[in-house]
């Protein structure tokens, strides 16, 4: 509860995290037969900053988003999953405040033994020309 009482008390907002929905007929949905469906978890608190970048030639500025793991944890039950990085790794984007970010790396943060905080480091999601 202090991580969350902390994410809040520095503006803390909420993220979108854009998972696919389980199909219940895997022959089908294999085949293409059946559209994969989409839905969009409202995690919070969270607290999003840009790290500073190293200068690279063509190199993207990478975000990183501080997530409450209470907030993390409610999802995880109402979407009846085994652990958060089963979340972590059924998530295409995330959005905050209307752009969407890809993840690169998860870690999380303890003490006692429990995790208080999860670690996304993301980078912008750039529309493709077809």
């Amino acid at each position: 509860m202090l991580a969350d009482a902390l994410l809040r008390s520095v503006a803390g907002t909420t993220a979108l995290f854009r998972v696919t929905g389980a199909n219940t007929d895997t022959n089908m949905s294999e085949l293409g037969l059946v559209a994969t469906t989409f839905a969009d978890v409202v995690v919070s608190p969270v607290v999003m900053r840009k790290l500073r970048p190293t200068w690279q030639e063509g190199g993207e500025p990478t975000w990183e988003l501080l997530v409450s793991a209470t907030g993390v944890q409610q999802q995880i039950s109402a979407m009846d999953l085994p652990s958060a990085q089963s979340l972590f790794s059924m998530t295409l984007a995330v959005a905050v405040a209307g752009q969407d970010y890809l993840i690169e790396s998860v870690s999380s943060s303890e003490a006692f033994g429990q995790v208080y905080l999860y670690r996304l480091l993301l980078r912008e999601a750039r529309q493709q020309a077809v």
